[in-house]
């Protein structure tokens, strides 16, 4: 009697919704999400007021105590049209519930599926009655495509998605798990996620590669932060995109694109909820199945990576606070003078007059533009920094701001004035007064400026006009685009911020400051000749600076150049690079920076890096000596450091640490064609430059926490040390065979962590057997390293086979690959025979390959050659030396331990075969001249 009761109970609780069935802790969803900023903005009876269910959590105290209950709010399904012409489907929904939470629900909405592509999916979310808002970034999702690799189940009330893989039936998507919620300012989804393995959102520094699922809420909306100051909170770029790995090692990603201001709870069910205060919502799911397909994907649909100038990947040196000019000549002069390596020397705001753009010190600064056209004559380059924030109460003429009033490029108040704030220009004929306070200082010494409007129809003529104008004094060769979130010194304007809707929306995601305008303008501020407001646009601030940027300065270089974007969004990779901001000279933010890199490998900017040795702070001589092995193999290697600190360039800790810089960076430039073919890859594919081991080895559940170690592509994995006197590193070495890129030997762990001697002057670099990477000899920059002769180092896997590539052009030209300017190459390795195919020949390389080294072999007992090959036996390994080869020529080399083939004798066998000595593809006459050398001379 008691079990029927208790079936009946059960039955009439599922049967009424399980109104009264409570959630365990994971389960909950917040239904008070203030309380993630003011802890006492509920209590019982607020949150009962909702509709919700009030009960504080038992075991997880970071659970809600106020949650949603079954069936809260929900939307039912009314109506549903399928357009088999553009593969959408389109679900009408009317709101049941009337509960009201922040105003101005929208009793209708709509739902848009559109198939865009077998592994891709598009879901959009609109009020069906009145146009809202949408991101103005240009997206191209693709119409063909096989079946989809999904299936899409949708439940009428409270309505819901699922959306599941067909191959192996398991659910990436379900919003069943709570309420969806669409108001004027106020939007909510939630999802359920199949696995604890998330990867992605940011831009914020947090501890692990892999997301936190600890009710974690990330706050999305651009900022001026230190990030080390504020972890897990919003700092300067805005990227709403996950991957996420499945239980079978399958990957998936989701991005939305929404740019006003939002945060993503992410909790232990494990489940993530969204939450935004306009627009729409406009997710795009990418179905992988490994994680290298879904980045590809992605960036398929946001658009492909620029590839950076050649010399954009040497080594590149800045700091903020350099006196004078004679500093810098200094500094350049040290950096020679030790042989160490550089491309770039930087000019921070120090360079300017009083902090203006488009000046230049003629005190401090005297003589920078000749200073500039010597340095280029030893192949140096040189980037400058411009800030978006434009004087506007000068005492003299300055033409920036007048000439900017005159096209109307500002960016206004709600009233339609000009909006001013202040940033970092000086009021003319003051001394700033260190000693004072920070907001004090900003009073009585920052001028007005006015934020250039880049969604006005003028602005990018007259941003043009004041940089050809300023190149032609100062002949810069890149970029770096700072302060764009956009910074403001003063919270609003310095009028303040009007009480409106906008400036005090009824819901203010979880992101730094009590009010929106914290540290930027008001969100009322109107852009784009009234079309935006700064509300529904203010991240993308740095992302429309951008995208105007890039072209103007290759306009004016007439090369390729650069651009360093401190702000960024979904598809900035395609127009400029980021750094990982404001860092702190502590051993821990050395981590904190892979994880970074591994985020914005994510998010499709792989031309990243971190101020080596920090930014804040004095660094030490070993830890800068540490971070500069480690800034070896950021994708952008610059050292920079803080005004008020000690200098912490190469030099300046004496010989030894100068001659280790000297020396990892040396190796740095020796891989340069390996790390200038990734990026060819990612432009043109899609696929991750600096990736996270789980890419490479997903079947391996280990790696899919392993952040502290990395690999440049497929091939190079690096293990830095990273900790205070660490001199031990406890490596994991995926399923595969490794080689010890400096003593060639094999790692006899093939899968397994293993212990590795790492004493101050040394990084643990190791190359993957089955691949074959491009080198070139050294030099201190890229002008010179370029003219060097090249070389291969081919790795072998189990079965003896390797196989690479390498992309070449002439370093800087505008769309060499778009009007196919360059050489690529293929290599392979079979049965002891490495081929090199010529697959694009439209640009002719002087440099010839050298050498070769082979490593893994497994047999043959060769100690050494007459000067051709030499045999290590101990390592395995064979050094096959002056090849004089052209690289627009195809060619063949093979090994043998066959001692009856007729070439140079060697001591134990061991041989070297040129079966084709060189044969040039076009020309007929030659290829005959070399099938007869090949026949009867060896």
């Amino acid at each position: 009697m008691v079990f029927y009761l208790r079936t009946f109970t059960v039955l009439i609780l599922v049967a009424f919704g399980c109104h009264f069935i409570e959630a365990n802790d994971e389960a909950r969803f917040d239904c008070y999400p203030e309380r993630l900023v003011d802890k006492d903005a509920v209590n019982k009876t607020l949150c009962e007021k909702r509709g919700c269910i009030w009960k504080k959590p038992g075991k997880d105290q970071n659970a809600p105590s106020c949650y949603y209950p079954a069936n809260f709010n929900g939307y039912r399904l009314i109506k549903k049209k399928h357009y088999p012409e553009n593969r959408t489907r389109i679900y009408s929904l009317r709101r049941e519930a009337k509960t009201v939470l922040y105003g101005n629900h929208s009793e209708n909405i709509s739902v848009h599926v559109q198939f865009s592509h077998n592994d891709v999916l598009r879901i959009k979310i609109v009020d069906s009655h009145e146009k809202r808002y949408e991101v103005p970034v240009s997206i191209s999702p693709s119409h063909e495509g096989a079946e989809p690799v999904y299936d899409i189940q949708t439940v009428d009330y409270p309505f819901s998605l699922k959306i599941t893989r067909k191959s192996d039936k398991e659910v990436l998507w379900d919003t069943s798990v709570a309420p969806i919620i669409f108001s004027d300012q106020y939007i909510q989804i939630s999802t359920k996620l199949p696995s604890k393995y998330l990867y992605g959102f940011g831009e914020d520094e947090h501890e692990t590669f892999h997301r936190s699922l600890d009710w974690q809420t990330l706050g999305m909306f651009s900022r001026d932060q230190f990030p080390f100051a504020a972890p897990q909170r919003n700092v300067y770029g805005v990227h709403p995109f996950y991957m996420s790995l499945e239980e079978s090692s399958k990957a998936h990603g989701v991005v939305l694109i929404n740019s006003n201001a939002m945060d993503v709870t992410l909790q232990p069910t494990p489940a993530l909820t969204y939450r935004t205060i306009g627009g729409i919502l406009d997710f795009y799911m990418f179905f992988g199945p490994t994680p290298e397909q879904v980045v590809q994907q992605y960036t398929k649909l946001i658009g492909r990576t620029i590839i950076p100038p050649y010399w954009s990947l040497g080594f590149q040196l800045c700091r903020y606070g350099y006196k004078n000019l004679d500093e810098v000549k200094n500094v350049v002069s040290e950096m020679k003078k030790y042989g160490i390596p550089q491309d770039v020397q930087y000019g921070d705001i120090d360079y300017m007059e009083r902090q203006l753009d488009f000046t230049y010190d003629k005190n401090t600064f005297k003589g920078l533009p000749e200073f500039v056209d010597s340095i280029k004559k030893d192949g140096l380059k040189y980037i400058i920094i411009l800030d978006p924030a434009i004087s506007a109460n000068e005492t003299k003429p300055y033409p920036p701001y007048s000439e900017g009033v005159k096209e109307d490029v500002w960016i206004k108040n709600n009233d339609g004035e000009i909006l001013f704030g202040k940033v970092w220009p000086d009021y003319p004929n003051v001394t700033d007064n260190a000693s004072l306070s920070w907001d004090e200082r900003t009073k009585r010494f920052r001028a007005f400026v006015a934020f250039p409007d880049y969604f006005a129809k003028n602005t990018t003529k007259w941003w043009k006009s004041e940089i050809e104008k300023f190149h032609n004094i100062v002949d810069f060769d890149g970029l770096w685009i700072d302060m764009n979130e956009p910074a403001n010194f003063v919270h609003g304007s310095t009028k303040g911020c009007p009480n409106n809707r906008f400036d005090y929306p009824p819901y203010k995601p979880y992101v730094i400051g009590n009010v929106l305008a914290d540290k930027t303008v008001c969100m009322s501020a109107t852009q784009g000749g009234g079309l935006y407001r700064h509300y529904d646009v203010h991240s993308l601030y740095g992302w429309s600076q951008t995208i105007v940027t890039q072209p103007i300065v290759q306009s004016v270089t007439g090369k390729r150049s650069i651009v360093i974007s401190r702000s960024t969004y979904p598809s900035s990779g395609k127009y400029a690079g980021h750094w990982l901001g404001d860092n702190l000279s502590q051993y821990y933010q050395m981590h904190r920076s892979i994880v970074g890199m591994l985020d914005f490998s994510l998010f499709g900017i792989p031309y990243i890096g971190a101020d080596i040795c920090g930014f804040i702070d004095n660094t030490t001589p070993r830890l800068c000596q540490r971070w500069m092995q480690l800034g070896a193999f950021y994708p952008f290697s610059r050292n920079h450091n803080a005004i008020g600190n000690q200098p912490q360039h190469p030099t300046v800790f004496g010989e030894e640490i100068a001659r280790n810089s000297r020396d990892i960076l040396l190796v740095r430039y020796r891989l340069l064609p390996y790390l200038y073919t990734l990026f060819y890859e990612a432009h043109t594919k899609g696929s991750t430059v600096v990736r996270p081991l789980l890419n490479e080895f997903t079947s391996d559940k280990k790696t899919w926490t392993i952040d502290k170690q990395f690999l440049w592509g497929p091939a190079l994995l690096v293990s830095p040390a990273m900790e205070k006197n660490q001199t031990k590193v406890k490596a994991y070495f995926p399923g595969s065979r490794w080689f010890d890129y400096f003593t060639r030997e094999e790692v006899p762990t093939k899968k397994g962590y293993h212990e590795l001697q790492t004493p101050q002057d040394h990084i643990n670099l190791h190359l993957r057997g089955g691949y074959v990477i491009p080198i070139q000899e050294p030099a201190n920059n890229t002008f010179f390293s370029r003219r060097n002769s090249f070389g291969l180092i081919v790795s072998l896997d189990d079965n003896g086979l390797a196989t690479g590539s390498m992309f070449w052009d002439d370093g800087d030209s505008v769309d060499s690959v778009e009007r196919k300017n360059f050489l690529l190459l293929r290599f392979n390795v079979t049965e002891n025979k490495l081929s090199i195919t010529v697959e694009q020949t439209g640009f002719a390389v002087e440099p010839r390959l050298e050498n070769i080294l082979v490593l893994g072999l497994k047999d043959g007992k060769v100690k050494a050659s007459d000067g051709i090959s030499v045999y290590h036996e101990e390592t395995k390994s064979l050094n096959i030396t002056r090849l004089n080869w052209k690289l627009n020529e195809t060619h063949v080399i093979s090994w043998s331990t066959n001692s009856t083939t007729s070439t140079t004798p060697t001591s134990h066998g061991y041989t070297v075969k040129l079966e084709v000595y060189t044969h040039l593809l076009s020309n007929t006459f030659v290829v005959f001249i070399a099938f007869l050398m090949n026949k009867y001379l060896y």
